[in-house]
């Protein structure tokens, strides 16, 4: 499958996922398609803006949660039931939890970026990142973007 990837195995494809949002299903997407992506030969990063940065906080990972959309997520009580259910429905199919999936990506050499633009904006710095956090400003992460093959919005 890679070879299908890879016309030219000196030219590495590269690929970038944005993450803006704290919750189950804002952060997954992009660690799942970055995993993936690495296992295809590709180099991956994931720009982590706005709410999306707390996935990439010290401690928080078991804080993010599952919010149903529409009226129901309105409803008090309704969040902390869903995201039970859904850790369970994902314990039982062994998808791994936030935190297992961040120290893959770690492992497996994603690179994953803070938007300093919202790091500024939450009074942030760089020990209130997991380890090997970059903190880069829209415009670098766009001229390492504009080079690559796939850019997604997850």
């Amino acid at each position: 499958m890679a070879d299908q990837v890879q016309k030219n195995p000196e030219e590495k494809v590269s690929c970038t996922f944005i993450c803006s949002r704290d919750t189950l299903d804002g952060a997954y997407p992009s660690l799942v398609l970055g995993l993936n992506a690495v296992r295809l030969g590709m180099e991956a990063t994931i720009f982590y803006t706005f709410m999306g940065i707390n996935v990439i906080r010290k401690n928080y990972q078991d804080k993010c949660r599952f919010i149903p959309p529409g009226p129901l997520g309105a409803i008090p009580g309704m969040s902390a039931m869903a995201t039970k259910m859904m850790r369970q429905k994902m314990d039982a199919a062994q998808i791994p939890s936030l935190g297992e999936l961040l120290e893959m990506a770690q492992i497996e050499g994603i690179r994953l970026v803070a938007c300093k633009m919202t790091v500024d904006m939450m009074g942030l710095s760089q020990n209130d990142f997991i380890d090997g956090v970059e903190i880069q400003t829209a415009e670098d992460y766009l001229k390492h973007a504009v080079h690559c093959r796939i850019n997604m919005f997850t």
